[in-house]
């Protein structure tokens, strides 16, 4: 008797096929979670991107507000603060600043600050910077400017300028006008480590390169451009606000501040001139210092000086002669390296040496090197 198989598509087989279909929906939204959950992480983003946007444009508001109470008005002309969704970018078509001493403005600002390091903040401008104070007027145009500011809770850390393609004109000064250009240039300050805290100590250097100012060229004797390195330290310096000038001064030397020059090297075609010492400004307001300088191939700018201040007291030929000796006597000798010590650098061949002068004092308004005080030369008042 033959015997019936059983089959597997009626009520029989119906349990393994349920439990396939039970299965499958499940499954599906295992694969869509992930999902999901990121459209809800872009969704908390975005909530959470325009509740800060909202957060810093209270802040600037404020700000603002605390300025313009305290007699200094800042113009941000058609502001927007966009850069959705990892950045912040404040953008201005014009940058615009008044106080009762002065005002600039200059051309489109963009500041940008990333979500993820909202204190490092980084800035483009664009020209022209144009700023007016008393009878005098500036204005200075570049290819390029950027600026950069890192700030932790408790000031900031590091503030950088660079700027390239400078071009200058002052106005209303005597003689006027002043023109000038800058090639490239370069800000830095950082708090002095160690000394911030107790000194309120400011670490500045500057670099200047291809500078032009077509006035002092006849002094000077050439029409070359200059490169100029500065590496300062200015002391009392974390008082600082955008108060007016004189005030920021005074305060600034009633402190004690002062400016240490580590180091200050020009160079100007075949003249150079290094220099270290200590500046700031007397009871009078008037600059006041001592400098050790090194100088190559001044001396034919220093005679010329020397001869033209005490022209009118002794006659042409007795001033040429007063002043090439002078000038002869401010050159200096040659400063010879300690045995063991190499020379820097700084004595390039087929270039003059530099060779050290006279002490330089700045002192009662006086300007004195070595025993001479330079005759007619009256240092005035800062502020």
């Amino acid at each position: 008797m033959p015997m019936e198989r059983p089959t597997h598509g009626g009520p029989a087989g119906g349990t393994p096929q349920g439990k396939r279909t039970g299965g499958g929906p499940g499954l599906r939204l295992g694969l869509f979670a992930p999902f999901a959950l990121l459209v809800l992480l872009a969704l908390a983003w975005s909530a959470g991107w325009f509740w800060l946007r909202g957060k810093a444009e209270a802040e600037i508001d404020g700000w603002l507000s605390r300025e313009a109470r305290a007699g200094r008005q800042w113009t941000c002309a058609d502001r927007a603060l966009t850069g959705f969704p990892f950045r912040f970018e404040l953008r201005c078509t014009s940058l615009g600043f008044a106080r009762s001493d002065v005002r600039f403005t200059t051309g489109p600002l963009v500041a940008v600050a990333q979500v993820y390091q909202p204190r490092h903040v980084i800035l483009e401008a664009t020209g022209p910077f144009r700023v007016q104070q008393g009878d005098l007027d500036g204005n200075v145009t570049w290819s390029q400017l950027e600026a950069s500011l890192h700030v932790t809770g408790d000031g900031f850390q590091r503030a950088s300028l660079v700027a390239d393609g400078l071009k200058g004109r002052v106005t209303g000064a005597d003689p006027s006008p002043i023109d000038f250009t800058v090639g490239h240039l370069e800000l830095h300050a950082r708090p002095t480590p160690g000394r911030f805290a107790t000194d309120g100590a400011v670490d500045l250097s500057a670099r200047v390169q291809r500078a032009g100012l077509p006035l002092l060229d006849p002094v000077l004797g050439g029409t070359e451009p200059a490169d100029i390195a500065l590496d300062a330290t200015v002391t009392r310096a974390t008082g600082f606000r955008t108060r007016p000038l004189a005030q920021e001064l005074e305060r600034w030397r009633e402190a004690g501040g002062a400016v240490e020059i580590a180091s200050l090297a020009a160079e100007k075609g075949s003249r150079r001139l290094r220099a270290q010492g200590l500046l700031a400004l007397d009871d009078q307001h008037r600059p006041t210092g001592q400098f050790d300088v090194r100088t190559a191939g001044l001396e034919q700018v220093i005679a010329p000086l020397i001869s033209e201040q005490i022209g009118a007291r002794l006659g042409g030929d007795g001033a040429a002669l007063i002043g090439n000796i002078v000038g002869q006597f401010l050159g200096g000798r040659r400063k010879e390296p300690a045995p063991g010590q190499a020379q820097d650098g700084q004595d390039r061949p087929g270039e003059p040496p530099l060779k050290v002068l006279p002490t330089v004092r700045l002192t009662g308004g006086r300007v004195i090197v070595g025993p001479f005080a330079v005759p007619n030369v009256r240092l005035q008042p800062v502020y």
